[in-house]
């Protein structure tokens, strides 16, 4: 890929264009102040006037930079027994990089909600998408609105989907969990609770009453989506026809009524006989829930994120014009909820193939890609393993080094219980779940698929982290990325480098 980045490094600089942020409700929020001042600041860096005539964000859910550092590790080691032996130049996987990781321009992101340290995807995606930090859970509401603020809509954060949209530019989403989730959700929603997804269990009735739509009704009435693709279609259709919605309303039906050039899609085979071309919008759904992770997906059945990613860029360089798109590598996140080390990684790894997959389509000089996470994981990487051990292995002492205590018959470092020690390892999680119709266990192999990675404190579900996440830029506005920001200046960067006014 360095041939490549090194033709992108030479084409991120654009004609210059004085650009202001949007005004939108946020605009008076102390948040919104700090983030716009933080690129103001940098507008001095040669560069950071270029002008993109389109926006892709890449959010990797859950993506720490221990996740980062794990998963070149895995990328490379995976590679490596693929070949059955280790290619020229490998070292032991350290050495590589990632596709994102060799972009030029990078910094650090503050990731706390308005209410908490650590946060989650709703306040955090937010943040990115409104460009005002928000509380945790909450999708494109100011901090303290409700429920009651559904009755006033102006009187909401614009989001970035519907920034886009208002201004004439394509507008596309794509994630591998179910659309209606927070991260998605936050480039088209508003609403006080993320869980309010589809009228359904998960929406109780006597909260209905404060009118804020579902997330699923929300999607259906944004006009402008040109391409939505990802999982969910349970929120979508009524109970005894596929779908969780006691209100009896299909609004897979309600979409196609309403755009009848539009085509809806479930399952990867109608999916590959679309063609970007066509006129009219896609939406896409190919599993009732979130789709599968990558590792088990049948592709007969589930498009890959490089698949729906590359259609999507495709579908909005056919329409013309500008346009901004969204992608999330979902289920990074999950698996790490899982204490899942070996499907977080290989969720990352798939995530990265997307992302170079995409920058190969795009011009250089008029496309700004920036990729970041929204959060991390209490995620681990510890124990003074030796050069090329197996990521997802045991510790071993290093060859020719001091010895770190007593070791097991195949040579692996025991603690003071006498346990052997992986590599990865999680602050906190559950001992066993079942997933996938698997049960996922801490009692497996290290380097089974199926393994749970220990943890130092016992929960039903590993929980976020409240450390900084990185964010990786090329193309023009790129110059921006710099130092440690605010997340909501992220949408600050995007928005200078569309030159919205």
């Amino acid at each position: 890929m360095r041939p490549l980045i090194i033709a992108l490094l030479a084409a991120t600089l654009a004609a210059p264009l004085a650009a202001a942020a949007p005004r939108t409700a946020a605009s008076a929020e102390p948040s919104w102040k700090k983030a716009a001042a933080e690129i103001a600041a940098r507008k001095a860096t040669p560069g950071a006037d270029a002008r993109a005539k389109n926006v892709i964000l890449f959010i990797g859910d859950g993506m720490g930079i221990t996740t980062v550092t794990a998963a070149r590790i895995f990328e490379a080691q995976q590679r490596a027994k693929a070949a059955g032996g280790k290619p020229a130049g490998f070292e032991g996987g350290e050495e590589n990089l990632l596709s994102f990781e060799q972009f030029p321009a990078r910094a650090l992101v503050k990731t706390y909600n308005t209410n908490a340290q650590v946060p989650d995807s709703a306040g955090t995606a937010s943040a990115i998408t409104t460009g005002t930090k928000t509380g945790i859970g909450v999708l494109g509401m100011l901090p303290g609105q409700g429920p009651e603020a559904c009755a006033t809509p102006e009187k909401l954060p614009a989001t970035l989907g519907e920034l886009a949209r208002d201004r004439g530019l394509g507008v596309g989403i794509v994630t591998t969990t179910r659309i209606t989730h927070a991260t998605p959700a936050a480039m088209f929603a508003h609403e006080p609770f993320r869980d309010w997804e589809a009228y359904d269990r998960d929406y109780p009735s006597d909260a209905r009453k404060s009118g804020c739509r579902d997330i699923a009704d929300q999607l259906i009435r944004f006009r402008g989506a040109d391409v939505v693709l990802g999982g969910g279609l349970q929120k979508f259709r009524p109970e005894g026809r596929g779908g969780t919605r006691d209100d009896g309303r299909d609004l897979i039906a309600e979409w196609q009524t309403a755009n009848p050039q539009g085509r809806f899609v479930d399952g990867a085979a109608a999916f590959r006989a679309l063609k970007p071309a066509d006129r009219g919008p896609v939406f896409g759904l190919f599993n009732a829930n979130h789709l599968d992770f990558s590792f088990d997906a049948d592709r007969a059945k589930e498009p890959s994120l490089a698949e729906m990613a590359t259609f999507a860029v495709r579908k909005l360089q056919a329409k013309g014009g500008g346009y901004v798109l969204m992608v999330e590598g979902g289920r990074i996140d999950h698996a790490h909820h899982l204490s899942n080390a070996y499907r977080a990684l290989d969720e990352t790894v798939e995530f990265a193939r997307a992302i170079e997959a995409v920058t190969k389509l795009v011009d250089p000089r008029d496309t700004l890609i920036l990729v970041t996470a929204d959060h991390s994981h209490v995620f681990t990487m510890a124990g003074y393993p030796p050069r090329g051990n197996d990521i997802l292995g045991f510790l071993r002492p290093i060859p020719g080094g001091e010895g770190r205590g007593a070791q097991d018959a195949q040579g692996n470092m025991l603690d003071q219980l006498g346990r052997p020690v992986p590599t990865l390892g999680y602050a906190n999680g559950p001992l066993e779940v079942r997933a996938g119709g698997k049960t996922l266990s801490s009692t497996k192999a290290p380097t089974d698929p199926d393994y749970l990675q220990p943890k130092t404190f016992l929960f039903g579900s590993e929980t976020h982290g409240g450390d900084d996440v990185a964010l990786y830029g090329i193309g023009p506005g790129s110059a921006l990325v710099s130092g440690t920001l605010e997340q909501n200046s992220i949408f600050h960067i995007m928005v200078s480098a569309l030159g919205w006014r």
